[in-house]
């Protein structure tokens, strides 16, 4: 008779990350019986031992978790530890580790494992990308893929999420002046794959205009200035021209146009590295 586990989704955000990765895993064993219980914007030691008081009352439990903080993702590891609940960060070797814990091979199934592993791939991509949007945690940029700059409504997040969904590790910085740009590339401007956007005025002069409208925001008149925005632009090709960074003019290009463009100066960097 086969145990029947209580599964712990754990996540710091939505819990959508964690909801496809498990749907991916628990397909993989054909007697895997559970039930599941889900907690989302989980951020706090004290929600953390909530859910394990409740997970140590019950016969087999399994903790999945997905937290960006690394000292809460290590507390809950270790909490989990002493009360010998087993726990896994969800980009870890899962398959492995169920396989052992479940007594149960698993299919291993061709298609299967490789939609997995880009499942993860993928997943933890989404993660990164989501985490480094509009010039968020650029402390660790060494860890991104490509990075994009541009000035304001270049396209930038969406090209990023999009690069995302592919399985690229994508961080975008808003380009307000040289200054803004993160001292590790002014430092290191050939180490990571930089690409900037840019866009002619006029189009950004609507972009900007519409989004303002949209939003019901209020912003400074330069803005959706004529001359200031082209200087915005004037200057920030001069700064790519200066770190010789690579630069796609975004005006009358598709998210996947521009994504396209940015997935090959990436393989041929990579090419040439």
């Amino acid at each position: 008779m086969n145990i029947k586990h209580d599964i712990y989704l754990i996540s710091d955000s939505t819990g959508e990350t964690i909801d496809r990765i498990f749907l991916a895993l628990k397909a993989q064993f054909k007697n895997f019986k559970y039930n599941d219980h889900q907690f989302s914007f989980t951020r706090t030691e004290n929600q953390i031992q909530k859910i394990l008081e409740l997970a140590k009352k019950q016969k087999e439990p399994i903790i999945l978790y997905t937290i960006v903080d690394d000292n809460l993702a290590k507390h809950l590891e270790e909490k989990a530890k002493k009360l010998n609940i087993p726990c896994f960060g969800v980009l870890g070797d899962l398959i492995l580790n169920f396989s052992k814990l479940l007594k149960e091979k698993a299919s291993h199934i061709p298609s299967g494992q490789h939609t997995l592993e880009e499942h993860y791939k993928r997943i933890e991509a989404i993660q990164f990308t989501m985490h480094h949007d509009d010039g968020n945690m650029i402390q660790d940029l060494e860890k991104a893929d490509i990075i994009l700059l541009g000035v304001s409504r270049t396209s930038k997040t969406p090209t990023s999420i999009y690069l995302a969904n592919r399985g690229y590790k994508t961080s975008n910085i808003p380009l307000i002046n040289e200054n803004s740009i993160p001292n590790f590339l002014k430092e290191k401007p050939k180490l990571k794959c930089v690409v900037g956007l840019t866009a002619e005025a006029a189009r950004l002069i609507d972009v900007r205009k519409n989004r303002m409208a949209a939003l019901k925001e209020e912003h400074g008149t330069d803005y959706t200035n004529i001359e200031k925005i082209e200087s915005e632009t004037k200057n920030a090709k001069e700064t790519f021209k200066k770190y010789q960074w690579p630069v796609i003019d975004v005006t009358r290009k598709s998210v996947e146009e521009i994504a396209a463009a940015i997935i090959k100066i990436y393989e041929i960097k990579n090419q040439n590295a």
